[in-house]
């Protein structure tokens, strides 16, 4: 095979593969302006609510009672909010033969993907000092807490956050720039938490997110990518930053 048509190959290839994430699906989502109003009304309402109860639940001590409790009302709230917005929808993307279909592997791999840029972002991060205390002040909730139940509130609040931010929010911010004005309202969000590690997470995921949201209309596809990206973040990250999380226990690092 030629070098011109190897490059052909893999050209096609990796059109095979992006095609569902930069092709839109159409739909039609048309909601009159009284339900687009209520929508605006109950997405603002939750959003304070979420924003504050969230600030509150990453000030609590990590493994106890009131942590798991308020960590699960955070996700209750995203989700009683995002539904009671207005209607959701899952989505779909398309597939072999032009066929419409729910996405599943893509966002799974997107997901994986994901993780991969953070953890190499992460490797750089525990070297500046800044970064790496705010890292491990979040991860220390995995690192003292209860396994089952961390990766219970974690993936609660993923599929949670979702319902309401790609779901809610986006549909309420309207066809102008919906994508840029529902990131803005996560990291907005996510400044309640008062750290600056999750802050700039919340941008370059909730870009994503809201572009999976863009091109196939539903939530699904970021609710799978932002339970793969979280299951790994909680299962790989807290080993790189052991150290820091030995000396928050109070035992000799590692």
């Amino acid at each position: 095979m030629t070098r011109l048509r190897r490059g052909r190959v893999l050209r096609a290839r990796m059109w095979r593969a992006a095609g569902p994430l930069l092709r839109r699906v159409p739909r039609d989502h048309r909601e009159s302006d009284e339900a687009f109003r209520r929508r605006r009304r109950v997405t603002a309402a939750t959003a304070v609510a979420g924003a504050s109860l969230l600030g509150v639940s990453l000030s609590t001590p990590p493994g106890s009672p009131r942590f798991y409790g308020l960590t699960l009302g955070v996700a209750a709230t995203w989700v009683v909010g995002g539904l009671a917005s207005g209607p959701l929808h899952l989505g779909r993307m398309f597939g072999p033969g032009e066929q419409l279909r729910r996405p599943v592997l893509t966002p799974v791999v997107s997901g994986v993907g994901a993780f991969g840029a953070f953890y190499a972002a992460a490797l750089v991060a525990r070297r500046i000092p800044v970064l790496e205390r705010a890292i491990s002040s979040v991860l220390r909730y995995a690192d003292q807490g209860t396994t089952p139940l961390v990766l219970t509130t974690t993936l609660a609040n993923g599929v949670a956050e979702e319902v309401f931010f790609r779901g809610s929010v986006y549909a309420a911010a309207g066809a102008t720039r919906p994508v840029l004005i529902s990131t803005a309202v996560y990291g907005l969000a996510t400044t309640t938490t008062r750290n600056p590690a999750l802050v700039l997470a919340s941008v370059p995921m909730g870009l994503l997110f809201a572009q999976q949201r863009r091109i196939t209309g539903g939530i699904q596809a970021s609710a799978l990518t932002h339970v793969v990206w979280s299951t790994l973040m909680l299962r790989y990250l807290p080993p790189l930053f052991a150290r820091r999380l030995a000396e928050e226990r109070g035992t000799p690092g590692a």
